[in-house]
């Protein structure tokens, strides 16, 4: 992977992450355009020869400078609200998942289910097949339908974790004794990386998240399969 794609966004694979990367590229343009025209008045006070000692004010100008930066401020905070309430809206769920955080492995329970419940652990890096990735595969994926609306229950046991996955704009913390829920929709199959972002120990950098997007035939075969 080139050095620079490493400071972009992966891409989405949810509406919501779809949503966050416009809010982001728009908010990015209302900067770019701000620091353009900023860039522009310091040229133009630098070269200029003109000069007017006499001005005790300028009510237009003081004026254009107050409100200007008012309708920026609404234009980049309107579509903001509109993504927070999105990200926080609750609607009927065709799985529910719980996450239980650990010092350092996550535990999943598919609450649909009676009894589809596993431990998943980070790879040692000695044990690792060729294509892998270091540091991010795990022993167990987390298993989803693609293109079906999944809630995720999350929690933990001793520490504060959190469970973050950056493709489907997901990030919320795991904190012992409460339950947070995100809800999100894979719109592709596929393979989706994501770590605890919560300095949660030692090993704080060795638990991994992975879950894999798969039809829902597929997801169906793997259930039945794993429950027996």
């Amino acid at each position: 992977m080139p050095h620079f794609a490493q400071r972009s966004f992966q891409d989405a694979a949810s509406p919501v992450m779809e949503e966050l990367l416009h809010l982001h590229d728009h908010a990015m343009m209302v900067v770019l355009l701000i620091s353009t025209f900023v860039l522009y008045l310091i040229i133009i006070l630098l070269t200029t020869p003109l000069t007017h000692t006499h001005a005790m004010q300028a009510q237009l100008v003081e004026t254009i400078w107050t409100i200007l930066p008012a309708i920026i401020l609404i234009m980049i905070a309107l579509p903001s609200l509109r993504v927070l309430y999105i990200m926080d809206e609750v609607y009927d769920p065709h799985l529910t998942i719980k996450a239980l955080g650990h010092q350092w492995y996550w535990s999943y329970e598919y609450t649909d289910y009676s009894n589809l419940l596993f431990d998943s652990y980070m790879i040692p890096s000695d044990t690792l097949t060729p294509g892998s990735s270091r540091l991010l595969e795990v022993d167990h994926h987390l298993m989803l339908p693609s293109n079906s609306t999944a809630r995720i229950l999350i929690t933990a046991e001793d520490v504060l974790h959190s469970w973050a996955l950056p493709a489907l704009g997901v990030k919320a913390d795991a904190i012992p004794g409460r339950l947070n829920q995100a809800m999100f929709t894979i719109t592709r199959p596929g393979m989706y990386y994501g770590q605890c972002s919560e300095i949660c120990g030692a090993n704080h950098s060795f638990m991994p998240i992975v879950v894999e997007a798969t039809m829902l035939e597929n997801f169906e075969m793997w259930s039945n399969t794993t429950l027996v």
